[in-house]
């Protein structure tokens, strides 16, 4: 049976293809914990979590709102240049028909603000960025600042000038630094906290969440940076701890064969190498300076 999809051009590498920094990343297992890092802090953005608290079924249909996140990254990373726009078109107009209420100023806004996306997104790449390196994958400062600019692309396909979007580190760090004021850690905040902390499961499978889902959890929220932990009340870890237990974790996750790892579904890294061939194989260590 066939990956390629019906209609997918044979050569077509997509939005970056196989030589930029976020399709060699994107493939990393640290991925998954990067998410979570990305949930506890896009969550200290009032405006923007309360989007997320009052348009969607996050409590009940928390797998499903994180296999879509993953599924649209996959997408994008992965996917012919159509199914990346697509997505895209398929976000913005969600996006669009949603809004929220101010609980101090009453104002209705939408969640298509451009400082609300604006947020998500770099709260979003940072994290993966951040975890990856943090966790040992072979990214240079050269590499890290190609990513960032790379990801203009997936800024505009959630509605974003790609203009106002940092395209480098020092971008990104001024970025932060001006929006902190705007943060806290409201009701909803520690909402997203207790459910990232103890999701529900099936009662047979509290065990597993005890042993296996609250430190994985817990990895994600040590490696916020200290001004957002300081937010959310919950004591700062040793940051040296910290950096060897994503070291260890990433060290462990990618001794799993690739091969192995890329048959989860939706199957995104499959799907690109039977359209393009071997030169689609992520491999970080093969980047160039």
């Amino acid at each position: 049976m066939t990956l390629t999809r019906a209609g997918d051009p044979a050569g077509d590498p997509g939005l970056f293809g196989p030589g930029s920094v976020t399709w060699q990343a994107h493939g990393d297992p640290m991925m998954w914990i990067a998410g979570l890092r990305a949930l506890y802090l896009q969550a200290l953005h009032p405006r923007a979590v309360r989007g997320v608290t009052r348009n969607s079924d996050f409590r009940r249909d928390a797998w499903g709102r994180l296999m879509r996140t993953a599924s649209f990254v996959g997408t994008t990373t992965y996917g012919t240049t159509e199914a990346a726009e697509r997505a895209g078109a398929r976000v913005r107009k969600i996006h669009r028909m949603l809004r929220a209420t101010d609980p101090d100023t009453g104002e209705r806004y939408g969640v298509d603000e451009p400082a609300l996306l604006l947020w998500v997104h770099c709260a979003e790449i940072d994290s993966y960025l951040h975890v990856l390196r943090r966790s040992g994958l072979p990214l240079t400062d050269a590499h890290a600042d190609r990513y960032l600019a790379e990801h203009r692309h997936s800024a505009r396909l959630v509605g974003l000038d790609p203009a106002i979007v940092p395209a480098d580190r020092a971008a990104l760090a001024a970025y932060f630094a001006g929006v902190r004021p705007e943060l806290a850690a409201g009701d909803d905040a520690h909402e997203v906290d207790d459910f990232l902390r103890r999701p529900p499961v099936h009662p047979l499978l509290v065990p597993a969440r005890a042993l296996l889902w609250h430190r994985v959890a817990q990895l994600a929220y040590d490696s916020l940076p200290p001004y957002a932990q300081e937010l959310y009340g919950r004591p700062a870890p040793d940051p040296a701890t910290v950096t060897r237990r994503l070291r260890a974790t990433g060290t462990a996750l990618r001794t799993i064969p690739a091969r192995l790892r890329w048959q989860l579904p939706p199957k995104h890294i499959l799907r690109a190498v039977a359209r393009l061939g071997p030169v689609a194989r992520p491999a970080p260590y093969k980047l160039g300076p």
